[in-house]
C-alpha cells in the first residue's frame, strides 16, 4: 500500500519533450515508474527513445493522451505562462492525480486552476512548486531522488521539497510508504491534512513525519486535524525559526506577519496536539526513530 501512487500507476508528462521533462522522465523510467506517454500539441504523432530501449509515444491532448494509454497520473513539466492551461487541461480529461512541479506560477492562475479542479471534483492536484512524490519501491513521479530511500512503514508530507529529500536519507535505512511533497506556495492542491488522512488510512503506515515552514495557518490547522482524528504517532519539524517578522523566505507562502505564522506558533499548536515537534531535520528524525523502535520493540 501507498497514498495516491502506486506500482500500478500509469504516468503521462506534460512537457516531457523539453530538456526538463526529458531528463525527469528519464530519472522517473529508471526508478521503475510506468511513464506511458508525453504531451505536447507541437509533436503529437511523435516517439521518443529513452534508454533502456523505451519508447514513448507524443499525444497532442492529456484526453487523447488518456483515452489510448489509460493514464491516470499526469505530472506537469511546463513553463509558468502556459502552467494554467496545462493544469486545466488535465482537469478536463479527469485524470485522478495531475502532479505540477513548475515553480513560479502567478498565485492568480493557481487560485483559478484550484478552483476549477474543485468545481469539477475528479482530479487531486499536488502543488505547484513541489517535488512530486514517491513511493518507494512502487513509482516516482516529480524530481524526488529515485535512490534517496527504500520502502518502510513511515509516510512524509512536507512542504519544502529539500527537507523532504534529507528527511528520508536521513530515515533511510527504516523506510517510507510514500512521501509527499505538497509545496510551499501560498495555494496548494493537496494539503497537510489531506497527506494526514490518507496515512491514517494507510494500513502499511505506522508513522508519519510532517514538515511545515513559517507563514500561513496551515500547521495549526493540520494540529487541530491531528488532535481529533489521527492516531498514528506523529513527528514535526517547522522550517524558519531564524526568520526575522515581515521578511519573505524562500517559498511564496513563508512570510510572517505579526505573531501569526511564525515557527514559535506553529510548534506550540503541533505540541498542544500530541506531536513531537524537533528542532531540526536531525533532531525530529531521531524523534521518529525512536517512534518506529518503539512500535518494533
Amino acid at each position: 500500500m501507498a497514498i495516491f501512487l502506486n506500482e500500478d500507476s500509469k504516468i503521462i508528462v506534460q512537457g516531457m519533450t523539453g530538456s526538463v521533462g526529458m531528463k525527469h522522465t528519464t530519472l522517473m523510467l529508471a526508478f521503475g515508474s510506468k511513464v506511458v506517454g508525453g504531451v505536447n500539441p507541437r509533436k503529437a504523432g511523435d516517439k521518443v527513445d529513452f534508454p533502456g530501449g523505451v519508447t514513448i509515444p507524443v499525444f497532442g491532448t492529456v484526453a487523447e493522451a488518456v483515452e489510448a494509454t489509460g493514464a491516470d497520473v499526469s505530472v506537469v513539466f511546463v513553463p509558468p505562462a502556459f502552467a494554467k492551461a496545462a493544469v486545466i487541461e488535465a482537469i478536463d480529461a479527469a485524470i485522478p492525480l495531475c502532479v505540477i512541479i513548475t515553480e513560479g506560477i502567478a498565485v492568480r492562475d493557481t487560485a483559478e486552476f484550484f478552483a476549477y479542479a474543485q468545481d469539477k471534483g475528479t482530479t487531486r492536484l499536488i502543488g505547484p512548486n513541489c517535488p512530486g512524490l514517491i513511493s518507494p519501491g512502487m513509482s516516482n513521479v516529480g524530481i524526488i531522488p529515485n535512490d534517496i530511500a527504500g520502502p518502510g512503514r513511515i509516510g512524509l508530507v512536507s512542504k519544502s521539497g529539500t527537507l523532504t529529500y534529507q528527511m528520508m536519507y536521513e530515515l533511510r535505512d527504516i523506510g517510507f510508504s510514500s512521501g509527499v511533497g505538497i509545496g510551499g506556495d501560498p495555494i496548494i492542491g493537496t494539503t497537510h491534512i489531506d497527506c494526514l488522512e490518507a496515512f491514517q488510512n494507510d494500513p502499511d503506515t505506522d508513522a508519519i513525519v510532517m514538515i511545515g515552514e513559517i507563514g500561513g495557518d496551515a500547521e495549526e490547522r493540520a494540529a487541530a486535524y491531528i488532535k481529533e482524528h489521527v492516531t498514528k504517532p506523529v513527528v514535526g519539524y517547522v522550517a524558519g525559526f531564524t526568520a526575522p517578522e515581515g521578511k519573505t523566505m524562500g517559498h511564496a507562502g513563508a512570510i510572517v506577519s505579526g505573531s501569526s505564522g511564525t515557527a514559535q506558533g506553529k510548534k506550540k499548536a503541533l505540541e498542544a496536539a500530541g506531536v513531537k515537534v524537533g528542532k531540526t531535520p536531525s533532531e525530529t528524525a531521531d524523534l521518529m526513530r525512536e517512534i518506529m523502535k518503539g512500535l518494533a520493540g
